[in-house]
């Protein structure tokens, strides 16, 4: 990109930074949804090696923090390999500790294949990157002590600060940048990323991680501001039947991602 055309997409990022969406109510993180072949492993996992708590009332999920990892019963069409989701993360006081964990636990059964080691993210922290084995879902971990728990979801894009921009004016969050380093929205203490890759990008939809959730207040603002924004709805507003919230609808990015936007 000539410097030409990046000074007005960096001036339009530093307006919205600046000033926001105009009447909209800023989302929270509420959850990421994973396939698993047998949900008590993977809650157990997590909860394990994730350092996730139980949710009253539920078998299907555990809470890191503000965000809860939840589970639906059956075999994934695929990993998110081709989709626009790169990893999920997570954050520990002690990550050379926690890698020593991994390595002792190992590959096979429930536990773990690291595939990047621990390194330096120079002005960053320290970071390495891992899969379940038992879910397949690859996993950034990171040494960050102000975003401890689970600290952030990377996706993918062609066009990185364009999607920033997008899921801004769906969801809210304020643009910022960690450390002055990597820019991203942020939503209370949890991160959202988007790194530069070529799509054209599969649907996450059966994958290994299927969709993210948005929690608003209201439901039916939350629907009617999108819509007058030009986002459609995959799945207008419903009520929940013994679910873990009251109401859901669904949007697809415009890079193929599932979100799933609720009401609690």
């Amino acid at each position: 990109m000539s410097w030409q055309l990046a000074v007005p997409v960096l001036l339009v990022w530093v307006l919205v930074a600046a000033r926001g969406v105009t009447g909209q109510t800023t989302a929270t993180y509420h959850h990421v949804h994973l396939t698993s072949p047998v949900v008590s492993e993977a809650v157990k996992w997590y909860a394990q090696h994730m350092g996730c708590q139980p949710i009253a009332g539920r078998t299907d999920g555990c809470e890191a923090g503000p965000v809860r990892v939840m589970f639906s019963s059956g075999v994934a069409r695929g990993t998110n390999q081709g989709t626009a989701v790169d990893s999920i993360g997570f954050s520990f006081p002690d990550l050379a500790a926690k890698m020593k964990e991994f390595r002792a636990v190992g590959s096979g059964g429930d536990g773990v294949r690291i595939l990047t080691p621990i390194h330096e993210e120079p002005g960053l922290y320290k970071a390495a990157v891992l899969v379940a084995d038992t879910l397949s879902t690859r996993i950034e971990v990171v040494e960050d002590p102000e975003y401890l728990g689970f600290h952030h979801i990377t996706l993918k894009s062609a066009d990185p600060d364009g999607a920033l921009q997008w899921y801004q004016q769906a969801f809210g969050g304020q643009p910022s940048s960690l450390k002055g380093q990597k820019k991203g929205l942020l939503f209370g203490k949890v991160w959202l990323f988007v790194i530069k890759a070529e799509g054209p990008f599969a649907s996450t939809a059966g994958r290994t991680l299927d969709h993210f959730g948005f929690s608003f207040p209201s439901l039916d603002a939350a629907a009617g501001d999108l819509k007058k924004k030009g986002i459609s709805l995959q799945q207008e507003p419903r009520a929940v039947t013994n679910g873990p919230v009251a109401r859901n609808a669904f949007v697809l990015s415009p890079d193929n991602v599932r979100i799933e936007v609720v009401q609690p």
